[in-house]
């Protein structure tokens, strides 16, 4: 009998994940049912968004002390009982945390040729970068000259972000928490500046770097660093709330920003679900793909290997330790 290997939620975590809070289980491969398919996950994705999962307060559900934790995974279709999907295919899903995963065959998705090395269909493009690109250049709509601030400038979305509004002609400027991660987003990613909210006072250097005020603020933090940014917005600015990794490893939340600082700069404040731009894929994939392929759009990944090495690289991520996309090599 084959096994299949997952990890499971054994306590919900206090703060920031320890690895205790998971625990790693065998339980007999499942068979496909009509309609349904057998799939080798090849690669998982790890996503702060799971840290609101844990909590209970993420939209797409909670995880509870015993559940599978959830990540979307790119894998090879095994057994096939869905006329879509043969054998071998390369597939984009929900398959969790685990090495098999039986899956309705309505729920996946093809990863296209294009898309080389496949890990590539969960990084720069996957859901991160159609999030970078959903939320820049259809929410926000970037001309050149703006002054761009992209906050966890380096992490999946933020440097797809990034690269992206430097292509359009922006000015962008990072906050990062790390010297490291500083050097690596201006040497390779282009930006003109960037902050280590850490170790400098983040007020003043946005002052110092933003003197006629902030024209886009992507944000994939929260907290302070959404409400430093607000009070600083040049007219006409437009705000893309995309994340909260300030509180995720909280048990509350904090107030958000005031909003005189909005109306003020006659803001425009979108709130950013990725899920609603999934019917314009393609059209990001047209544009990311050859960005990617010449080198103008640099791609990081920060692979660990094998499904037990998961939930370490998981708390290595809520603890804002890596740099670039997140994601869990499969054997």
């Amino acid at each position: 009998m084959t096994m299949n290997r997952q990890v499971l939620l054994a306590a919900t975590p206090e703060g920031v994940p320890v690895e205790t809070d998971f625990r790693l289980a065998e339980v007999p491969r499942l068979a496909p049912g009509p309609g349904e398919v057998l799939v080798r996950n090849r690669y998982l994705s790890l996503d702060p968004y799971m840290r609101s999962q844990l909590a209970g307060r993420h939209l797409s559900g909670a995880i509870q002390p015993g559940d599978l934790m959830r990540g979307e995974t790119v894998a090879e279709v095994v057994t096939s009982k869905h006329p879509a999907f043969a054998a071998g295919a390369r597939v984009r899903g929900f398959g969790g945390w685990q090495e098999w995963a039986v899956l309705d065959g309505e729920a996946l998705a093809p990863v296209p040729d294009r898309i080389q090395p496949p890990s590539l269909a969960l990084s720069a493009l996957g859901m991160p970068g159609l999030t970078a690109w959903a939320g820049l250049c259809c929410q926000a709509v970037p001309a050149p000259g703006d002054v761009l601030l992209v906050a966890a400038a380096t992490g999946a979305v933020g440097s797809v972000v990034g690269q992206l509004g430097r292509a359009r002609g922006c000015r962008v400027i990072g906050i990062a928490g790390s010297d490291e991660k500083c050097a690596y987003a201006v040497a390779e990613l282009g930006y003109a500046a960037c902050i280590n909210r850490r170790s400098e006072d983040v007020a003043a250097r946005l002052d110092a770097l933003c003197p006629d005020g902030i024209d886009i603020y992507f944000d994939l933090v929260g907290g302070e660093l959404l409400d430093l940014a607000s009070a600083r917005l040049a007219v006409g600015a437009r705000v893309v709330l995309c994340g909260l990794m300030a509180e995720y490893n909280s048990s509350s939340r904090r107030p958000g920003p005031p909003p005189g600082d909005w109306i003020r700069a006659r803001a425009t404040v979108t709130g950013l679900v990725v899920y609603d731009y999934e019917d314009r894929r393609e059209a990001c994939l047209d544009e990311l793909v050859p960005l990617v392929e010449s080198g103008a759009l640099r791609v990081r990944e920060d692979v660990a290997e094998g499904i037990a090495a998961a939930p370490a690289a998981f708390c290595r991520l809520m603890r804002g330790e890596n740099i670039g996309k997140a994601l869990v090599k499969l054997a």
